[in-house]
């Protein structure tokens, strides 16, 4: 089996103004001082370098420029960066603080090879302003140990032992601990570490160095975990002239609708969750999504749910300088099977509905257009739950009552949150006689009842009180209303005084 290949970004950052006199720093508060966390390349070429006192640094170079340093706008530049290397390869990972590691495994024949996709690669970060370095490796850990040692350029397959043999311990990321232990006995390089006995090295320095050391040399590899999941299926469209008509986007996505609808034929599967990347000729990247009721793939009514989405957005799309690279994914897809007609045309109504759910989501939002999903419970406050109309349910719910008939009928619709409400009863545990709700008082004329209803119990967390019994009666007043009422707690067993609640209301 062939070995992944690797591509990992190093050390980079935006390329400081020729023009500009003052070397730059940025500075973080360390051990009770103002250190260096990063420096440009004046300073460094001035001899400037991170863990460095801001006093020593103005030292040598009083005109020095100082900027607080600041992690979080740097993680999310590097964020940024990532979301437009998605356009080389869907599997991008973070390797922070400042670098990223791309595997193109199946990826490089689209750009010509290796050697011509890390060339396009670099020169498309140096027309945005960025400086990097980019190595070719067979495994993540190799890559990243030789491109942050001011290496580049491709690996042989295989070389790897070879190629990162020079390089100092520190490069395997192992703590500065070991990196100390290692230089005292002697092993100042990788080189030096490959040549000795493991069980010793284990024995001193911990399981973990061996671990990094193999996967460095190449011996051991480990897939990346990136941070967008890979999709079911990609379709995209480069252009060697930037677009940014809204015509030519829908025609573009209209294309690859019908390029995912043949893949998806071939493995007898609809899309469920779409998503469309819009890569900006600046970096840039928008993405838009859809979902459907029911796995789909055909390409009119994808082609017009798109449609509707990009006129319903509220911030439509900017195409800046234009988009170089358009991409469809199906983030989810589910077996299809074609729709048997029945006789009474049930199949087609259902597929009506689907596709009316479909567009509504599309124009309101997905949270927008709810379903009810019934469960399998006799507690009332379970029983329901609104969920987005384009999810479906885990098992598909069953429309007969959850109730057997000789119980007594519920509500519609409940309060959420129960109200509580003074009730008063003939006897502690019978039916109420009147009660009184947001200051009104309701005199009883009918009831029905109880419903006891027990809590369950096998569903709370372990330590937890359980919770009251509830007796429910159903109630009508005098003015013919009708209420569901419940008294909580069991009157001398669970509660010397229960409390009344009312819980629904009866059309």
């Amino acid at each position: 089996m062939a070995l992944p290949r690797s591509a990992a970004p190093g050390k980079g950052g935006r390329v400081p103004d020729p023009l500009a006199p003052p070397p730059r720093v940025f500075v973080e508060k360390a051990k009770n001082a103002l250190r260096l966390a990063a420096v440009d390349r004046a300073a460094a070429r001035c001899g400037l370098a991170p863990g460095l006192t801001l006093a020593d640094a103005r030292a040598r170079l009083p005109e020095l420029a100082v900027v607080d340093h600041d992690p979080l706008a740097d993680a999310a530049f590097l964020e940024t960066v990532a979301d437009d290397c998605d356009r080389w390869t869907p599997l991008v990972a973070l390797d922070a603080p400042d670098g990223l590691v791309l595997d193109i495994t199946g990826c490089a024949h689209l750009f010509g090879g290796e050697a011509a996709m890390r060339a396009r690669l670099l020169a498309h970060l140096q027309r945005h302003g960025l400086g990097a370095g980019a190595v070719v490796a067979g495994t993540p850990d190799a890559a990243r140990a030789l491109v942050r040692a001011g290496r580049g350029g491709i690996v042989a397959p295989g070389g790897e032992a070879r190629a990162v043999a020079p390089l100092p311990v520190i490069r395997l990321g192992v703590d500065e601990a070991v990196v100390t232990g290692l230089s005292r006995a002697g092993l100042k390089t990788i080189g030096d570490l490959a040549t000795r006995p493991a069980t010793p090295l284990a024995a001193r320095f911990g399981a973990e160095l061996l671990t990094r050391l193999n996967r460095t040399l190449g011996h051991e590899d480990i897939r990346i975990v990136p941070r967008r999941p890979l999709p079911a299926a990609i379709a995209e469209r480069r252009f060697a002239e930037p677009i940014g008509r809204a015509e030519d986007i829908e025609a573009t996505l209209a294309l690859l609708v019908d390029d995912l609808a043949l893949m998806l034929e071939a493995r007898g599967e609809g899309g469920r969750a779409f998503e469309a990347s819009f890569f900006r000729a600046d970096g840039a990247v928008r993405r838009l999504a859809i979902e459907t009721a029911r796995p789909s793939r055909d390409g009119t009514a994808l082609a017009r749910l798109w449609h509707e989405k990009i006129e319903a957005l509220a911030d439509p799309i900017d195409p800046g300088f234009g988009f170089d690279l358009v991409r469809l994914a199906v983030l989810r897809a589910e077996p299809l099977t074609p729709a048997q007609v029945s006789l009474d045309g049930r199949a087609v109504e259902e597929e009506e509905v689907a596709a009316l759910i479909d567009r509504l989501a599309v124009r309101l939002g997905r949270e927008r257009v709810l379903r009810v999903l019934l469960r399998d419970t006799h507690d009332p406050g379970r029983a329901s739950a609104l969920i987005p109309a384009a999810q479906a349910p885990a098992a598909a719910p069953s429309l007969s009552p959850i109730l057997p008939p000789d119980l007594l009928p519920r509500p519609l619709s409940l309060f959420d949150p129960p109200q509580p409400v003074e009730a008063l009863a003939e006897v502690p545990d019978g039916p109420p006689l009147r009660f009184r709700w947001r200051r009104v008082v309701h005199e009883v004329a009918r009831a029905e009842g109880p419903e006891r209803i027990a809590p369950e119990w096998w569903r709370l967390p372990e330590g937890t009180a359980l919770p009251a019994t509830r007796d429910y009666y159903r109630v009508e007043n005098r003015e013919g209303r009708r209420f569901w009422l419940f008294r909580a707690g069991l009157y001398g067993r669970e509660s010397g005084e229960p409390r009344w609640f009312l819980h629904g209301l009866f059309p």
